[in-house]
């Protein structure tokens, strides 16, 4: 009965209810639209860093992460690469020996990473192929060919089938290097790995430096379903205790932050609308009181307990709190999951985002769990809001506030 009384009570004022009601979809609109759209990018890029950059795990010999040297290599890395195949989890491997060296144009110079891999089993791990824009991905098997980054190649001022020179330290300690052919373009999401990062075979590398093509610096390990890396990584880890073994939340730091801080952030700015909204609706309720002197003082006059008046004015703020809340989820699961499928361009941003490794087009994604977390957020953000007026209701003196002319 109280609750049918207090439904009642939200629309006598509707201009006022709608107003609050309107304010509140709005907040809580922006607040779950904002979340999809933080997760979008973030989920982007967190799989733009699985599948372009460091897969799920990467096993490397000890102090290698620490210390990049390119004497301190894997040397049996072929064999050990099948044996991690091997595990149920596991999807695919591949292994990369990694040089630092100096890439040579006809106009300019610049430092870079040299990988050097093994085209088709590099493919089951990392998506750089599907990013290739020009030419191939080592289709052909002439040697010495190099797959570079557009921004490189924008910067070395080179296209396709240009000449570059590779130079390099090798196992002695003596410049090495060899004439390389661009055979492939690649731009991905990331403008600063693509400015610095390049791919040969292993076996035009490898002879260079000075080793067998057997030896590596890194193994990549993709897995089934990355739900696998913690135990994965616990089994690597307990049979190759000499051997250095990382996800790539350890790895990558700076993206694993973002998995971290999806919670955070849309607890931060939830709360940050529900508090503006709150006041919001303490003023209404407070207004809706007050207009309401004489009415609330005949009806403890004629029997209603303070109790039920406090119920009442509780229920009313509630209702009008939750209202506005599913009004507000509803329009924004419905926004997202147009955005969802169309995509939204932040083509404008593409440079600087680019540097960061985020896309020019992200894609929404909402989480059940954060609708739950509005809905109880709002529920609760009511209550808070409804305590002070229901007080101010419970302090009105039933003879005085008869005798108020409203």
């Amino acid at each position: 009965m109280i609750v049918s009384i207090a439904w009642r009570n939200v629309w006598r004022s509707k201009i006022r209810s709608l107003v609050i009601l309107f304010a509140m979809a709005l907040g809580i609109f922006t607040g779950i639209f904002n979340g999809a759209f933080y997760n979008g990018m973030a989920n982007q890029r967190i799989n733009s860093a699985i599948a372009t950059e460091a897969s799920h795990l990467q096993v490397h010999n000890a102090g290698y992460l620490t210390d990049p040297s390119e004497k301190n290599f894997i040397a049996n890395a072929t064999a050990l690469t099948q044996s991690i195949l091997g595990l149920d989890s596991v999807q695919a491997s591949s292994q990369r020996f990694i040089v630092q060296g100096m890439i040579q144009s006809p106009t300019t110079s610049t430092g870079v990473k040299v990988f050097g891999i093994q085209p088709q089993k590099e493919k089951a791990v990392t998506n750089i192929f599907e990013h290739i824009t020009q030419g191939d991905y080592f289709e052909t098997t002439k040697r010495n060919q190099v797959v570079i980054g557009q921004k490189l190649a924008d910067k070395l001022k080179i296209k396709m089938r240009s000449k570059v020179v590779l130079t390099f330290a090798d196992s002695s300690g003596y410049l090495s290097g060899a004439s390389f052919r661009v055979s492939g373009i690649y731009q991905t999401s990331n403008t600063q790995y693509d400015g610095m990062n390049i791919f040969v075979r292993a076996t035009d590398l490898c002879p260079l430096y000075g080793v067998d093509t057997l030896a590596a610096h890194e193994i990549a390990v993709l897995l089934k379903h990355p739900d696998a890396v913690p135990a994965t990584l616990k089994q690597l880890k307990a049979s190759y205790p000499d051997l250095d073994v990382q996800d790539w939340r350890a790895l990558l730091p700076s993206v694993a932050i973002l998995e971290s801080s999806l919670d955070i952030s849309m607890y931060i700015f939830m709360v940050i609308i529900l508090l503006a909204l709150a006041f919001g609706i303490v003023n209404t309720m407070l207004m809706a009181v007050l207009e309401r002197t004489k009415e609330l003082g005949m009806l403890m006059a004629i029997g209603m307990t303070r109790r039920r008046v406090f119920r009442m004015i509780l229920s009313e703020t509630v209702l009008l709190s939750l209202l506005g809340g599913i009004v507000g989820i509803a329009i924004g699961i419905v926004f997202t999951a147009i955005t969802a499928q169309t995509g939204i361009s932040i083509a404008a941003f593409s440079e600087g985002i680019g540097a960061l490794g985020y896309d020019s087009t992200v894609y929404p994604y909402l989480r059940i769990k954060d609708v739950v977390l509005v809905v109880i957020l709002v529920f609760f953000t009511g209550l808070l809001a409804a305590i002070y007026p229901a007080f101010k209701a419970l302090k009105l003196k039933p003879a005085e506030a008869i005798r108020i002319d409203m």
